[in-house]
């Protein structure tokens, strides 16, 4: 098993390929769940021999299943979002540090330590939010500050505040912002994080963008791409494209045939290998739609069509 330092030095394609192999090897065997799943498909481990045909666990068995193999009890359970009635994904992390390092060590690849002001009321209302816990390190480490609907206040830190930093934010929470105080922001980076959260109607993203742009006198929203069940982030620097740290990858997949991937450019469903994933499972079959080009960058198309009935129920009910 690579330690976390190991994994966050990958750079080349072939350094990503050998320890996601390494990684999987590790995983079918350790992770009950993950290696239930390889034996209910047919799938025997030691006849994979590349990446492209590693089997990738549908990210519904993290709400059914304890997904983890770490070497001790998980330090932290982190717990997706999710509307009433429904159950929330975990996460178990077995080394909070591990997590730590990760997520700076992309931060600081993308953004170089610029401060962060978190506008995240939902997330701060619940548990268990990996976000929050990333956003209040991250602050902790590069300064700026949590928001929960104090908007003056908001306003009057960033305006104050001289330095290039980010305002991140849910996108109801920046919607919010931006019809009570549109005005032009200064050395600011607007990044939403997608959602809704059941508080607005939902809105396209790039009509998102457009009102956000045109509030807050911007030239473009970025984003960021993360889960509860990812140890990992990528990020969008603008028109929806994102890109990830060297030790996470996505795939995408035909839509109606989850063992297959589709070729570059090419629209299908959202498979991610994030090799921080180190006592969970590395590979993951999303929810979301998307296409992937040959750089590896990649744009997203909203979610597969009744993607909370459809999806593989082979270790849901046990």
């Amino acid at each position: 098993m690579r330690t976390i330092e190991e994994i966050l030095a990958i750079r080349t394609a072939e350094e990503f390929s050998e320890a996601a192999l390494e990684l999987f090897r590790f995983q079918s065997r350790a992770c009950l769940p993950y290696a239930t799943y390889l034996a209910l498909i047919g799938v025997e481990p030691s006849e994979v021999k590349r990446v492209d045909d590693i089997p990738c666990l549908p990210i519904e068995i993290f709400k059914s299943q304890k997904v983890y193999c770490g070497p001790q009890p998980a330090e932290k359970c982190f717990t997706s979002s999710a509307t009433t009635g429904m159950t929330p994904s975990r996460h178990y992390m077995a080394h909070l540090a591990d997590y730590e390092a990760t997520f700076t060590a992309a931060y600081e690849q993308f953004y170089e330590g610029m401060p962060i002001y978190a506008l995240l009321p939902c997330y701060l209302e619940r548990e268990g939010s990996s976000l929050v816990y990333m956003a209040d390190r991250l602050i902790s480490r590069y300064g700026g500050g949590f928001f929960l609907d104090d908007y003056d206040h908001l306003v009057e830190v960033l305006e104050a505040d001289p330095r290039p930093k980010i305002l991140l934010g849910v996108s109801y929470a920046l919607l919010d912002l931006a019809e009570r105080y549109a005005r032009p922001l200064h050395n600011t980076i607007v990044m939403e994080t997608g959602g809704m959260k059941g508080r607005r109607k939902e809105l396209p993203k790039a009509e998102l963008h457009r009102v956000l742009c045109g509030a807050f006198g911007v030239e473009r929203i970025h984003s960021e791409y993360g889960m509860a069940e990812l140890t990992s982030q990528g990020y969008s620097d603008g028109n929806g494209v994102f890109r990830t740290p060297p030790w996470m990858r996505v795939l995408t997949r035909d839509i109606n045939d989850p063992f297959s991937l589709v070729g570059e450019g090419v629209r299908g469903g959202v498979n991610v290998i994030d090799l921080a994933n180190r006592y969970s499972c590395a590979f993951i079959q999303t929810q979301d739609v998307g296409r992937v080009w040959a750089d590896g960058s990649f744009a997203l198309e909203g979610r597969i069509t009744g993607a909370d009935i459809r999806g593989c129920n082979l270790l849901i009910e046990k």
